[in-house]
């Protein structure tokens, strides 16, 4: 595998070149206000740095003010560094306010990095996860059940219609109860007693009274007796 040439890339040098100016006129103006040795060349890496970390927060965690903010107080100090030593600043008598600067400027970065790294405004308005099982979860919307279908109305059967009317047996008569002879002539001549007495037609609850007959029988001689 052949690999790619080493190709020198303009806009990397051109960072390398600014890095470097921005590096020595920080260093510089540390050293104007007070801040020899080790101290002046922490100065730059501190400013940098601290640009460096803003500028990751915005674009890794969206725009915020907090990032905003310490991006902006890096990039003034970065800028007002590179200002202040182009003539316009006699580094050999250096104001008190700038001295006063440069020397806070350490608590400063150190508080900006802190918060840059260990606050997070899209996470810490959400509550921490808890382990423990809630002890009032929601309650689950069971679904609906589906409407059952109703069943299939049956088609009507055809009642096949007879041609002739239909015509019903008729309930024949009860046999006529025998009766003897004897006992219609005494019957007769009870109801002749009877119609001599009140004058009226002797009745069948009568008749069987006198005959001391049952009521079937009693009918059987009264409709003979007619």
């Amino acid at each position: 595998m052949v690999r790619p040439a080493l190709r020198i890339d303009a806009v990397l040098v051109q960072a390398v070149i600014a890095g470097a100016l921005s590096f020595a006129h920080l260093h510089d103006l540390a050293a104007a206000a007070g801040q020899d040795g080790w101290k002046a060349w922490a100065y730059p890496v501190s400013v940098d740095l601290l640009l460096v970390a803003a500028w990751r927060r915005l674009r890794t965690d969206g725009p915020s003010p907090l990032a905003w903010c310490w991006f902006l107080i890096a990039l003034v100090a970065s800028l007002g560094a590179n200002v202040a030593t182009a003539g316009l600043l006699d580094l050999n008598d250096v104001p008190s306010w700038l001295r006063i600067l440069v020397a806070a400027w350490p608590a400063l970065a150190f508080m900006g990095g802190t918060l840059l790294a260990h606050s997070s405004p899209g996470r810490s308005s959400a509550p921490p996860a808890s382990s423990a099982p809630d002890s009032d979860p929601a309650p689950r919307v069971q679904p609906e059940p589906a409407a059952a279908e109703p069943d299939p109305v049956p088609d009507p059967v055809a009642v096949p219609v007879p041609d002739e009317p239909l015509v019903l047996p008729t309930a024949e008569p009860p046999p006529a109860v025998p009766v003897p002879a004897a006992l219609v002539d005494h019957a007769r001549r009870v109801a002749d007693d009877h119609r001599a007495r009140t004058g009226t037609r002797i009745d069948t609850d009568t008749l069987r009274a006198r005959l001391g007959v049952p009521s079937h029988l009693a009918d059987a001689i009264a409709a003979q007796l007619t």
